[in-house]
């Protein structure tokens, strides 16, 4: 038996018919894909990696803790394992229609929350494998890690010795008793330590520096949204990709300074440049307010969230996408400066204190993020070796990242063996045009690195 940590079960929480928070990797192969014998025997070899594949969801009553993992007695493969073909002729278009088909349900909660697809029928002997999983288990870069410990890192599959057997959980009672002995004494503890244990000199900066920066972020999160933008309005989900070459984004970061998540964050607001320029919504000083995670991440465990946030502002309405560039490492800079992300983290710490609270706290920050920010844009970085599965190689690896609250539009960038890989999520209904934005992201990289970048419109 397993707790979930504060910001695990405020996903669990916040999901609903018309919100599933899932998370996803959708990897490329090359070769004939497995049968289903061989695909059974591939994940059996791989359960004893993951034990929360195993594992399903219980809540304690009166939500006087925060729900706990246990081992679900009926697991069975067959429940997860699912196969399907991708329709002639097998491009890119076909697969992510279908994945947008895959990611618009959602997972059994009664159930270990995952599913792996089998996908055949891809042009020039390929398929796809996509491992969809719940928000609540892993964050991006754990999935990272988690799809690093479920693939081979060479064409030998190497077996595992068989996982137990299922351990039965405890009963309500007893999970209604511990939970009550923990909500009384958490706090209580917690407040006698920090009476006990004065602050470092080092949390006392930290904390100034993070209430300096609260302005800034409030200035943010109180400017007038774009209202196109705000989001969704149903479960359906269109799901894009694109994609740029690694070497590119850090040669334009060693030219004009910044990180690698600044020069992406730089691309994906000359996406939504375009976006809003082909509604007729592009002004001078057009903003989107963007959630960008940050990893707070301090272990090599791959499950649980360990993530954080910031917001910035893309400015999509600044022409010259040097510029563009220029303002995110400012803002970027300063967010990590005054420590915002470190700041929202002890917050969702601190929630956990009071697990009652965690389920209104979860739905009600899911509505106030509405009028918050617009998207997400989150980059994940992932293994540079190639990946296999059962010795067939892993030729290209993108992302899936859900919409929710006040994000009709979501950003993943998952890199792999010298690349990048996006996965461009949208409403179905609300986002009829997502392709605009898709498609215009890698031409960003090209504009910086242009010697005399000049913007359209």
């Amino acid at each position: 038996m397993e707790r979930m940590n504060a910001l695990d079960a405020g996903f669990w929480y916040a999901e609903s018919d018309r919100a599933p928070l899932h998370i996803a990797s959708i990897a490329i192969l090359h070769g004939p894909p497995p049968g289903p014998e061989e695909t059974a025997e591939i994940i059996t070899a791989a359960l004893p990696r993951v034990p929360r594949a195993r594992q399903r969801v219980r809540t304690v009553p009166l939500h006087l803790d925060t729900p706990i993992w246990v081992d679900d007695p009926g697991f069975s493969l067959d429940r997860h394992l699912r196969r399907t073909a991708v329709p002639a002729p097998g491009g890119m278009r076909e697969l992510q229609n279908l994945v947008g088909r895959i990611m618009s349900r959602r997972l059994d909660p009664d159930r270990p929350l995952w599913e792996m697809w089998v996908a055949e029928g891809l042009a020039d002997d390929r398929w796809a494998l996509i491992i969809k999983v719940h928000h609540c288990i892993v964050d991006g870069v754990g999935g990272s890690d988690l799809l690093t410990a479920l693939f081979d890192s060479g064409p030998d599959l190497s077996p595992e010795p068989a996982p137990p057997p299922a351990a039965p959980g405890p009963s309500r009672w007893a999970l209604a008793l511990s939970g009550l002995g923990r909500a009384v004494g958490r706090p209580a503890g917690a407040l006698a330590r920090r009476l006990t244990r004065p602050p470092r000199a080092a949390q006392l900066r930290k904390a100034r520096e993070f209430a300096e920066g609260l302005p800034h972020t409030v200035e943010h999160i109180t400017r007038q949204a774009m209202p196109s933008l705000r989001g969704p309005a149903g479960p359906d989900r269109r799901w894009l990709t694109a994609e740029a070459s690694l070497e590119e984004a850090k040669a334009i970061r060693r030219e004009l300074g910044g990180t690698v998540n600044d020069v992406i964050l730089a691309a994906v607001a000359h996406g939504f440049r375009e976006l809003l320029a082909a509604r007729g919504e592009l002004e001078d000083r057009t903003r989107v307010r963007c959630l960008v995670p940050v990893s707070v991440r301090a272990d090599d465990a791959p499950l649980g969230n360990r993530v954080s946030a910031v917001i910035a502002e893309l400015p999509c309405g600044e022409p010259n996408p040097r510029l563009r560039l220029a303002d995110l490492r400012t803002q970027m800079h300063e967010l990590k400066h005054t420590h915002q992300a470190a700041g929202a983290d002890a917050l969702v710490r601190l929630a956990g204190t009071a697990p009652t609270l965690l389920a209104p706290a979860a739905r009600a920050v899911m509505a106030v993020a509405r009028s918050v920010f617009q998207t997400t844009v989150t980059n994940i970085p992932g293994p540079q070796d190639p990946l296999y599965v059962a010795g067939r190689e892993v030729l290209a690896l993108y992302p899936y990242v859900p919409v929710a609250a006040g994000a009709g539009i979501t950003v993943a960038v998952f890199s792999y063996v010298g690349r990048l890989f996006f996965g461009v999520t949208g409403d179905f209904d609300t986002v009829p045009d997502l392709e605009v934005l898709a498609s215009a992201v890698p031409e960003a990289f090209a504009e910086l690195r242009s010697p005399s970048p000049h913007g359209a419109r």
